[in-house]
């Protein structure tokens, strides 16, 4: 097994977990605040394992581009994040994620755009099949 799959598949696993859990604690609270609170979760969690496994270093030695583009991720997140609870507090989740995951199709797409990488015809198969999949879900009867 590669060494990226385990980590993907616990990846799967996680925000699988994180679309449930979030819908049962959005019962009492407005999307927005639920996302601020989230966010202090995991800045707290991240940066005791960031120190805790020796992986600190000052931030502002790094290369600005690598700000650039790191903020204009964690923008893309947190607009994602906002987005997404404000759809799991309105819809199900059952229908919400699969509609997020349309996002592998985004990805592979960009990638080819933004990256030069050039997917082959089994992943485009994949690829496919994922849109199809959330067009299915997304379809009202």
């Amino acid at each position: 097994m590669d060494g990226w799959l385990p980590w993907a598949l616990l990846s799967a696993v996680f925000a699988a977990l994180t679309a449930i859990l979030a819908k049962a604690g959005l019962r009492q609270v407005d999307a927005d605040l639920a996302t601020l609170i989230r966010t202090g979760i995991i800045a707290l969690v991240l940066s005791a394992f960031v120190w805790l496994t020796g992986k600190w270093r000052n931030p502002l030695q790094l290369p600005g581009q690598t700000w650039l583009f790191l903020g204009l991720s964690g923008l893309a997140t947190g607009a994602s994040w906002v987005c997404y609870f404000r759809a799991l507090q309105l819809g199900e989740a059952s229908k919400v994620a699969p509609v997020d995951k349309l996002s592998l199709v985004l990805v592979a797409v960009f990638a080819v755009l933004f990256l030069g990488e050039r997917p082959g015809l089994r992943e485009w198969l994949g690829i496919g099949l994922v849109a199809l999949g959330v067009l299915v879900l997304a379809i009202r009867r």
